[in-house]
């Protein structure tokens, strides 16, 4: 049975921020994650966390301006001390919350830009904050998005995550593998899965068209949670979707597999 963790950026949205670490353990989550902490005083999450027994999976480097729209930094040479700082104020955090596993958005592509500058900004910086996190014995994600959802969005497929992973050549850099972007972009689902297990370390899901929970769409969720299960990965789900409804209904999709599975 996978093992699921809420994401807070999208799910419980009825409740402020803080009082979603309530929400997620009265729903039966041990997990959490979401996009980033930084707005909030570190010991109001810590004390949420401890107080109902949650572990706190995954969240992500600071990543630009996000309200004007940048989605990562770590792609520009001009935005370098922009990123080292953001490394260690995450670390500070991810120190303070127990958290384990960082991601690092890689940014958009400005239109006419030098892919292959980009990419050499990109693996430096990669291996900057792959040693950073190694000290703290702690995990550096990447993940590949969509370019429907974020236009030049620079990480965009599967091969080219493994290819930026094998340059970095660094024990702690992995892959966060999100079905939802992946399916948009590439298909294929399960032998990709398969062929790239070796470098997983991180799963989220949302089903398409809508990016709505699993079952509102064409993903064949039961299948593919059956199949990571073959495949022997024990690592965090993320459920990181936006409910068609409510986020109570939306998790009605577990009870079912649940069910299903026993």
């Amino acid at each position: 049975m996978p093992k699921f963790a809420a994401n807070l950026s999208m799910l419980f949205t009825e409740l402020p921020f803080l009082d979603r670490f309530q929400a997620a353990a009265d729903a039966g989550f041990k997990g959490v994650e979401f996009l980033f902490p930084y707005d909030y005083d570190i010991e109001d999450i810590a004390s949420r966390l401890a107080r109902h027994g949650l572990t706190l999976v995954l969240f992500n480097f600071p990543a630009g301006q996000w309200a004007a729209g940048e989605r990562g930094i770590s792609i520009f040479s001009a935005a370098s001390d922009e990123f080292r700082t953001g490394v260690a104020r995450a670390i500070t955090f991810a120190q303070a919350l127990g958290c384990r596993q960082l991601h690092c958005l890689a940014g958009i592509a400005p239109v006419g830009a030098d892919h292959r500058q980009l990419r050499k900004t990109y693996v430096e910086h990669l291996k900057f904050a792959a040693d950073a996190l190694a000290k703290h014995e702690m995990t550096l994600l990447i993940e590949p998005i969509n370019t429907r959802d974020i236009p030049r969005y620079f990480l965009d497929s599967t091969a080219k995550a493994r290819d930026i992973i094998e340059s970095v050549d660094a024990l702690n850099l992995r892959l966060q593998y999100d079905v939802y972007h992946m399916q948009i972009m590439e298909g294929d689902l399960a032998p990709t899965l398969a062929r790239h297990m070796n470098i997983i370390s991180h799963i989220q899901v949302a089903d398409t068209p809508g990016r709505h929970e699993p079952g509102t769409g064409e993903i064949n969720y039961p299948f593919l949670f059956e199949h990571l299960d073959q495949l022997g990965y024990d690592g965090w789900i993320g459920l990181e979707y936006r409910p068609k409804s409510s986020t109570a209904n939306s998790l009605l999709w577990m009870k079912e597999l649940a069910e299903r599975q026993f």
